[in-house]
């Protein structure tokens, strides 16, 4: 059996970033823990301060295929490119004409843009299409 996986994005503001991740990825917020009708009355009741409640978020695939993407404030700001960067698979693939893929990552593409995100380079090559792209906190990630 393959082992699950949760995707961590270090970042300075958790629930900024899992608004935009959960609507690029068509994701929704975890819901909080049973009992809490909120997560603010979840982590009030732990005992957290107010100032610690926007140092961590998530969002989830309501499908439960996907992994779980959990965003934790982190000190240090983003300074160099990433090593590890998530694709967002909207073209098709190789079955589907390149031109209709150009197309569909590039209505895919504005659709992130109105979102926030920011618009790197797009690049063709050997018969792929992909458009690089900038998270608000200028994580890269590709559309393809």
């Amino acid at each position: 059996m393959a082992t699950g996986i949760q995707v961590v994005i270090d970042c300075a503001d958790p629930a900024r970033l899992a608004e935009f991740w959960a609507a690029a990825l068509h994701y929704a917020p975890q819901d909080p823990p049973t009992g809490f009708a909120t997560w603010q009355e979840f982590l009030a009741a732990q005992g957290v301060p107010e100032s610690e409640w926007n140092s961590a978020n998530a969002v989830v695939d309501p499908d439960k295929h996907g992994p779980r993407v959990y965003f934790q404030r982190v000190p240090e700001p983003k300074t160099v490119k990433n090593r590890v960067h998530l694709d967002l698979n909207v073209g098709g693939g190789h079955a589907t004409p390149l031109e209709t893929r150009r197309e569909r990552v590039g209505a895919e593409a504005r659709r992130l843009l109105s979102l926030g995100a920011t618009q790197l380079r797009a690049t063709e090559l050997r018969g792929e299409y992909w458009i690089v792209m900038q998270d608000p906190e200028g994580n890269e990630f590709c559309v393809q």
